[in-house]
């Protein structure tokens, strides 16, 4: 064999190595950088979702009921105030024994105890989905639920993997992407767990975000 030729062959014969290296690199580290994207998204996404749960929970607190409306959830918070409480311990001047009784000493608006310690929150963004293209809302239900004869105050909103994941992170083709993600939707639904995040419930009288559930 020529020696010229050896020499092409050496180098064609590196290049494919490689590039299968690279391949199997690329095949390693996407799931990683995957799962990296997916929750710096989610940390977004469940902090807003908190957001809800606390406004809705006060908005309940205010109104025997939870709502399914972001416009009267979000002039709730613009406008309501909530009591500021005091736990005193009082004497019976009967018996002289003691016992614990309430006193509001005070008022906070709602906007400034769900806005604590950050200075650019806005009560508008509430129900913007973070990372969706176009923007797009959290779903938002309530209602009520009967348990032990008790019709209790229920509410859940949620968003699927589809809207805050439906753009591709850096480094990822489209195709690529949307595989990964309807890898993660399916996982979910073969085991029956919502494909996406969400807090509350329909179906039981929680306040849990489904992050939080084992």
């Amino acid at each position: 064999m020529k020696k010229g030729l050896s020499i092409v062959i050496n180098i064609v014969l590196f290049a494919i190595i490689v590039l299968l290296a690279w391949q199997v690199v690329k095949s390693i580290q996407a799931p990683i950088k995957f799962n990296t994207e997916q929750k710096a998204r989610e940390v977004q996404v469940i902090e807003r979702l908190i957001d809800i749960r606390n406004a809705e929970v006060l908005y309940k607190n205010a109104n025997n009921k939870y709502t399914d409306n972001f416009d009267t959830l979000i002039k709730f918070c613009q406008t309501a105030e909530i009591p500021v409480v005091q736990m005193i311990s009082k004497q019976n001047m009967e018996d002289s024994t003691y016992y614990t009784d309430y006193d509001t000493i005070g008022f906070v608006k709602v906007m400034d105890s769900l806005k604590t310690g950050r200075a650019n929150f806005n009560i508008n963004d509430i129900k913007v989905v973070p990372f969706s293209q176009p923007q797009k809302y959290f779903e938002l239900e309530a209602g009520t639920k009967e348990s032990s004869g008790i019709k209790v105050p229920i509410f859940e909103a949620r968003t699927p993997y589809e809207v805050y994941l439906g753009t591709p992170g850096d480094n990822f083709s489209e195709k690529e992407w949307k595989q990964r993600v309807d890898n993660l939707k399916a996982e979910k639904e073969s085991i029956q767990r919502y494909a996406g995040l969400k807090v509350g419930s329909m179906e039981e009288a929680s306040t849990e975000g489904n992050w939080e559930k084992l």
